[in-house]
């Protein structure tokens, strides 16, 4: 690491074009040496644009880089990762069918007489991880894909530590991790600061840029709209830098009361993939104009549940009902076409074909249904204005319909999905983690939305892991643990706390002392 008194990195006037859309345009940041800064903004702010042009991922048009005091023009992420600088994507770059170690030292291989020095390899990763307190050492033969994603994501980190990295640059690490794991992330990150490392910490949650982060700088509309102090601003401050206006952070008051039992599940058990029950046993209802929160750490049974419902995976036993008609057996094109739509966890996987542009893919789930199907031909005029007023209405920025979905950012791909499925006008929505990876003022405009779409009679199932959405969107608040229901309770009337207890199994009365359950 240098021992210059210069900032770690400093980005002088960046701009960056592609052919008329201007992604950054002149933009500053000073990262100091050992320290936290977060690059905060709404999705296609151009956060992650301009952390692509300091990892040499993109040539900028205008602006210097400097590194450790010194200009530097990088072609490509090799030339920054000599400097110095490191990325951790938001989308892993880790092969799956490979180990740790294979992953860690791939294009950086010690060796001897022309072979992978093995030895040599495992005690530089030991070292890395000795150093700052990993635990992947005890990993490194296992391979990538039997690892859960907080692992991985260390994987990464050790990485770029291993290939000699001084500044890490973390592009939304915490979009895809539990809780816990967000915490065991932060730790790392005090860890890489005390020892002198520098980070650039890429997200929209707010109260994490606080939480960590020394400076904070807010892009809006590719712009730097100006630099604060981590410790002394505020998230309504943040909120009005990001969208230049004051954002709602309070839920709205229903105008209409439920109605008739639109979704009923009675004794349901599913097993996943390997063939473990998932599902224990759950009953559940949802009304018209009612929100049912579903609350839980990931991998007690939600995403099987919602499977299940949504005609994605088979049922061992008991019965889902919608509508008074029994859709256990049916596919999922019926359960489509009989008015279910699904905002699914996985928006790059389950929702979109990256491949396709977003005329084509505002066509999934609708390829049977009219008016965008008579006949079995395609409307595609129809399709295409259905396409532009998705993404006039959920802001998706670039505002292109020719754009392929693989090239927008992960908070723009997931407003798509969302406007599609609610544009369906359906009688139930399942919502899986609907606002993962999208920017507050989304997120305000999406929750927005579906209190407005439960005041006009629609019955909603919204799983979440973020405890204050649930809170905030939900009528009836239902807690799983181990594929179980543990309770349902009143969100108005339950604080953090008790739901903590709840998703870890236990009863609410032990916040007081109680016996757990």
């Amino acid at each position: 690491m240098s021992g210059s008194g210069a900032p770690a990195v400093e980005l002088d006037a960046i701009t960056k074009r592609f052919g008329d859309v201007v992604a950054n345009d002149g933009v500053d940041l000073t990262l100091e040496r050992g320290t936290v800064h977060a690059l905060v903004g709404e999705n296609g702010a151009g956060k992650t644009t301009l952390m692509s042009v300091l990892y040499g991922l993109y040539e900028p048009d205008e602006g210097t880089i400097r590194v450790d005091g010194q200009p530097r023009t990088f072609d490509s992420p090799r030339d920054a990762i000599d400097a110095g600088v490191g990325m951790i994507h938001q989308h892993f770059q880790l092969v799956d069918t490979m180990t740790v170690l294979q992953n860690v030292v791939l294009g950086h291989e010690p060796t001897d007489n022309g072979l992978v020095d093995q030895d040599s390899a495992r005690a530089a990763i030991d070292e890395v991880c000795s150093t700052y307190g990993f635990d992947i050492d005890k990993h490194l033969d296992t391979r990538i894909e039997d690892l859960g994603v907080g692992v991985q994501q260390r994987v990464e980190i050790v990485k770029s530590l291993y290939r000699g990295a001084d500044t890490l640059i973390l592009d939304e690490p915490t979009a895809v991790l539990t809780p816990q794991e967000v915490d065991e992330l932060f730790d790392v990150m005090a860890e890489l600061t005390d020892r002198g490392r520098s980070l650039i910490f890429i997200t929209h949650k707010l109260d994490e840029a606080m939480a960590v982060a020394d400076d904070i700088t807010v892009l809006r509309d590719g712009e730097s709209v100006g630099t604060v102090d981590g410790a002394s601003t505020s998230e309504q401050e943040l909120a009005r830098m990001m969208v230049g206006r004051d954002v709602l952070f309070e839920g709205q008051e229903r105008t209409t009361e439920p109605g008739s039992v639109t979704l009923d599940v009675a004794d349901l058990r599913v097993q996943d993939d390997r063939g473990l029950e998932q599902v224990s046993g759950i009953d559940l209802s949802v009304r018209s104009g009612e929100v049912l929160g579903i609350a839980g750490v990931d991998g007690n049974g939600q995403a099987e549940l919602v499977e299940a419902i949504t005609g994605l995976r088979s049922v061992e036993s008991g019965a889902v009902t919608f509508e008074g008609r029994d859709i256990t057996e049916t596919s999922r094109r019926d359960r489509i076409e009989s008015g279910i739509a699904y905002i699914p966890e996985d928006r790059q996987t389950e929702g979109l074909v990256q491949e396709y542009d977003l005329v084509r893919n505002a066509l999934l789930g609708n390829q049977t249904i009219e008016p965008f199907v008579e006949n079995g031909f395609v409307d595609w005029d129809l399709v295409r204005e259905h396409a532009a007023e998705i993404v006039a209405e959920y802001d998706v920025q670039p505002p292109h319909v020719e754009a392929d979905a693989g090239s927008l950012s992960g908070g723009n791909q997931q407003k798509f999905v969302v406007g599609r499925e609610l544009r369906h006008d359906p009688d139930l929505v399942v919502a899986s983690h609907p606002t993962r990876g999208v920017d507050i003022g989304s997120i305000e405009f999406i929750h927005g939305r579906l209190h407005e779409m439960r005041d006009e009679g629609m019955a909603i199932l919204l799983v979440s892991s973020k405890l204050d959405e649930v809170q905030k969107l939900s009528d009836r608040l239902a807690v799983i643990h181990e594929g179980e229901f543990v309770d349902v309770v009143d969100p108005d009337a339950v604080t953090e706390g008790e739901l903590g207890l709840l998703m870890a199994g236990r009863e609410r009365a032990a916040a007081d002392g109680g016996v757990e359950r």
